[in-house]
């Protein structure tokens, strides 16, 4: 098949990193450009990331040579070279909210890992597993930006990615009524290593700004429904979070509390979660696990070091199902953040656009 002609905006930070490397060998992608902002623009990519390189596998080689370009000022260059692009630019909301509906109306689909978007009424944010009816409000979306091709949809927050999968299964079914979440959250969501990051080292920090808030509202808007050409989002279950930053290098762990209105047995629980496919695997999307939901039987299950790469990282690993005194049930959960929880992610969902011919390979 003819391959897609990627760009990267934002290519030298954590995450653009990340889809550097898922581009060496993706089967139907082709990385064209990786853009950053003016100070690593005309370098070499491999030199704008000489000293903050995060990632346990080197810059492929085929990579290191291309010239960054410059992603607001060279624009018109990007994106007459490439079929979409992701986007994971470091910049203020308003800003990145200009510069993606720029590449936007410049007929260039952008597949956004930043957050400035996500509330935006037509631009769908996809789990693909979860809600890929979503991608139907691109239509919409279109219309409201006078586009043909161009248009914007994001992944949700990483942080939502280890307990939304695990309750899926159960809330339409169950009626799921309340959850409260306590999400553990390595230091890579911060863009961070232990190098550059030492005082996270044997630490735990019971903050990370504007988390619990996403925590609670984006998985309303994760199962809301497209009406009138924008998302509606949902109003149950209620959901409170709270999130910590611990001393993990990369893995969002998740203590999750569930009450029903129909209660299920444990064993109908689990059964749902081992049977449970989505859209992405009917598809059998490149990126897609084999099995989303994986659950451990053990006491000590799932680990962050030992499962977070479970499925290349696409997986979510569940453990510890078992009743509670003040809710239904509790479990933990995991999922790999900057994998499913960031660059993963988005890729799976560029795969899902492509498949359902809302992106095109024209170059």
């Amino acid at each position: 098949m003819k391959k897609y002609k990627v760009g990267i905006i934002g290519g030298t930070g954590m995450v653009g990193q990340r889809y550097v490397l898922l581009m060496a060998e993706h089967p139907w992608f082709e990385l064209a450009v990786i853009a950053a902002s003016p100070r690593s623009a005309g370098k070499t990519y491999e030199d704008a990331v000489s000293d903050r390189w995060a990632m346990d596998a080197p810059i492929p080689e085929n990579f290191k040579n291309i010239l960054v370009k410059d992603a607001a000022a060279d624009i018109d260059e990007i994106t007459s070279m490439v079929d979409f692009v992701f986007s994971a630019v470091d910049m203020k909301k308003d800003d990145v909210i200009a510069l993606e509906e720029a590449y936007a109306k410049h007929e260039c689909p952008v597949v956004s890992n930043n957050s400035a978007n996500r509330w935006t009424p037509d631009v769908p944010m996809v789990i693909p597993e979860i809600n890929p009816e979503h991608i139907r409000v691109i239509d919409s979306q279109r219309k409201r930006l006078g586009t043909k091709r161009g248009f914007i949809a994001a992944k949700s927050n990483c942080s939502i990615q280890s307990y939304v999968p695990a309750l899926h299964p159960l809330r339409e079914e169950f009626g799921l009524k309340s959850v409260l979440a306590c999400t553990y959250q390595a230091i890579s969501g911060a863009g961070k290593t232990f190098d550059r990051w030492p005082e996270m080292v044997d630490n735990c920090i019971p903050y990370i700004g504007g988390e619990e808030e996403k925590s609670e509202r984006e998985p309303m808007k994760v199962w809301g429904k497209v009406e009138n050409g924008t998302i509606a989002s949902a109003q149950k279950p209620l959901i409170t979070a709270q999130c910590l930053r611990v001393a993990c290098s990369d893995g969002h762990m998740a203590a999750v509390f569930a009450s029903f209105d129909k209660k299920p047995s444990k064993e109908e629980i689990i059964e749902r979660w081992v049977n449970f496919k989505g859209r992405a695997q009917e598809l059998a999307l490149p990126t897609a696990p084999k099995q989303f939901l994986h659950y451990f039987a053990e006491d000590n299950r799932p680990q962050t070091k030992l499962d977070r790469n479970l499925e290349n990282g696409m997986a979510i690993s569940i453990g510890r199902l078992r009743e509670d005194t003040q809710f239904d049930y509790k479990f933990v959960c995991l999922s790999h953040n900057t994998l499913r929880g960031a660059a993963g992610g988005a890729v799976l969902l560029a795969e899902l656009l492509c498949a359902e011919a809302y992106i095109e390979a024209i170059h």
